[in-house]
């Protein structure tokens, strides 16, 4: 899977073991400590790594005009009770249910430390389809017997550069777009997909904002993906001294096989 691990950071390893395993159900793999543990998305890993700075010390901004990591998003079924069960156990949300563009139903909420999520129930109607053969193999995974990895959403300058890069570094293929023709922002959102997960890139007719990526605070820190270095690419050190690179919008990743 092109996009193989998740990191996220976290204050509480624990308490988010116990969030991610009761509301996504992911499950464990191998043994969790203070520092770390990494949990099974069926498509990917997410990998939780403690930090000592928390939400209130991130840039991350949950305006989708701020380019770079925007949240990851989860397939699911049964989503308005999941949904429910969330609103139950007090998770903070950002969207309520409801049917969107594409003949989804989706929904947002948080993480305990301010990471963004997605849950997406139904098949993705595309506007355009790009890859026909792409968009068959998507739907050939089916309903999910438990929520499993879907995508990352990034916000970025320019969806053909985007799309050029991750296709020949990481071999993501441009498959479909959706239209959001309601919004005066002039909002499209392309699909990048590679093995069973998904690059969702969304771009804005309007000006948009930058941050530099966090490696050491809460939230969203990075992902593995498959593929080759980035040698054009700027570099950061991870905590844990992994090389991570930068893309032009501020997206951070590492070249890696997983957790």
């Amino acid at each position: 899977m092109p996009i193989k691990n998740v990191v996220v950071n976290c204050v509480d390893v624990e308490r988010s073991v116990e969030y991610y395993t009761r509301f996504l159900e992911l499950e464990v793999v191998g043994e969790v400590s203070p520092e770390r543990a990494v949990l099974d998305a069926v498509t990917a890993t997410v990998e939780l790594r403690a930090v000592g700075n928390g939400r209130e010390q991130s840039t991350w901004s949950p305006d989708d005009l701020q380019k770079g990591f925007r949240h990851l998003g989860f397939k699911v079924d049964r989503l308005d009770e999941r949904a429910e069960a969330l609103k139950t156990g007090g998770v903070e949300f950002k969207l309520d249910p409801l049917d969107a563009e594409g003949e989804v139903r989706i929904c947002f909420f948080y993480d305990p430390d301010g990471t963004l999520l997605e849950m997406i129930q139904g098949d993705l109607q595309y506007a355009e389809i790009m890859d026909a053969d792409g968009v068959a193999r998507e739907r050939a995974l089916g309903v999910p017997p438990r929520p499993r990895f879907d995508h990352i959403a990034i916000t970025i300058e320019d969806r053909d550069a985007t799309a050029a890069h991750y296709h020949e570094h990481h071999g993501f293929d441009f498959i479909g777009t959706i239209k959001q023709p309601h919004d005066s922002r002039g909002f499209h959102i392309g699909y990048l997909k590679g093995g069973d997960t998904v690059l969702e890139v969304f771009t804005y007719d309007v000006p948009k904002t930058s941050r530099d990526p966090q490696l050491d605070v809460a939230g969203f820190a990075y992902a593995e993906l498959a593929g080759d270095d980035v040698p054009d690419l700027p570099v950061l050190v991870a905590p844990d001294e992994t090389k991570v690179y930068v893309d032009p919008d501020g997206f951070a990743y590492a070249v890696g096989s997983g957790a």
